[in-house]
């Protein structure tokens, strides 16, 4: 599940028992601040925490500013700003000394909230398509019309932060997660699966084995999809920039099988697993059957960043490196 997901959760939960949370946002980050733009974490009234803004001296300290808000009357206002800085001696000192810089947004979150909430997890398990839009006083989640928005010569990107005198305003766009599609569910699958469910990809794991003992173990994957034939597997594999598709079946003929029906699919990422040769050697048929060049061009093989893997965690490494790559270009 991703992070943000287990952050929306925790606070439903807490507000669905009529507890208030609080919300702790970074607004802004700057230089080498533990804490990016986006990080989230919450404190409930009954002590529970859920995410983290960057670790450290400076998270304790918010947290334990968190709770004392939450034990005390409640403001007009239920947003704040904290200014940190990373360095010695600063005026605005966090106890630590990278060099970095971050505002933190205190949101104050209570049951009345809910519904709100409510719309945000739903938002981040379905399509998207929704805008997270809260300030000092109010906490507010809705269609998002994110066509206009990226056609906006001021869009900033998914997330917006703004001051307005002693006020702000806090904006980001809802979306589902990153999905990863991987055919094959082998050693290798398993290993990156563990890898990538920790980075917020939705695992989609396909093979045509009913009963292979890899898949049974993969407890990491948000789904497993048994298919009758690789053959069919356009069907299950949809175009998107948001797609990730890794290739690691049986062997040589299903990787070729499943490279012909998925070459002409628009995705962020294709790569297949292989050695050089094998993969040399199969790129030469695909491209002597008449696939056009531009498109195989399109396949990163070998798979992941040259980095000596030989074992199915070290290659899960070398692929996960490559995916967050391309990811963050």
């Amino acid at each position: 599940m991703q992070k943000d997901l287990q952050l929306w959760q925790f606070i439903r939960d807490r507000l669905a028992k009529n507890q208030e949370v609080m919300l702790l946002v970074v607004g802004e980050s700057t230089g080498s601040s533990p804490g990016r733009q986006g990080y989230k974490m919450a404190v409930s009234a009954d002590g529970g925490l859920c995410g983290s803004i960057g670790g450290g001296v400076m998270e304790v300290e918010l947290v334990e500013q968190a709770r004392a808000i939450l034990s005390g009357p409640r403001p007009i206002a239920t947003g704040s700003l904290i200014e940190q800085v990373h360095r010695r001696n600063a005026e605005h000192a966090s106890g630590m000394i990278c060099s970095g810089q971050q505002t933190v947004i205190l949101k104050e979150l209570t049951p009345e909230d809910l519904q709100t909430v409510n719309i945000i997890y739903d938002a981040l398990t379905g399509e998207g398509g929704y805008l997270l839009l809260f300030g000092s006083t109010y906490f507010s989640a809705g269609p998002d019309f994110c066509g206009t928005r990226r056609m906006d010569p001021d869009y900033s990107g998914r997330i917006s932060f703004e001051r307005h005198l002693d006020d702000f305003k806090y904006s980001e766009e809802l979306n589902s997660p990153q999905r990863l599609f991987i055919i094959g569910g082998g050693h290798c699958a398993l290993a990156l699966s563990e890898l990538m469910s920790r980075m917020d990809f939705q695992i989609h794991i396909l093979d045509d084995r009913p009963e292979l003992n890899t898949i049974e173990k993969n407890r990491f994957a948000d789904r497993v999809t048994i298919v009758d034939s690789y053959h069919k597997i356009a069907e299950h594999i949809p175009p998107g920039d948001d797609v990730y598709v890794v290739v690691m079946t049986l062997g040589y003929l299903s990787d070729a099988v499943v490279i012909r029906k998925l070459i002409d699919h628009q995705v962020k990422y294709f790569g297949v697993l292989g050695s050089k040769a094998k993969m040399a050697t199969l790129i030469k048929e695909l491209s002597d059957e008449g696939l056009a060049s531009d498109k195989l061009s399109r396949i990163r093989t070998p798979i992941g960043l040259p980095i000596n893997s030989r074992t199915p965690e070290e290659i899960a490494v070398s692929i996960a490196a490559e995916i967050i790559s391309v990811k963050n270009l």
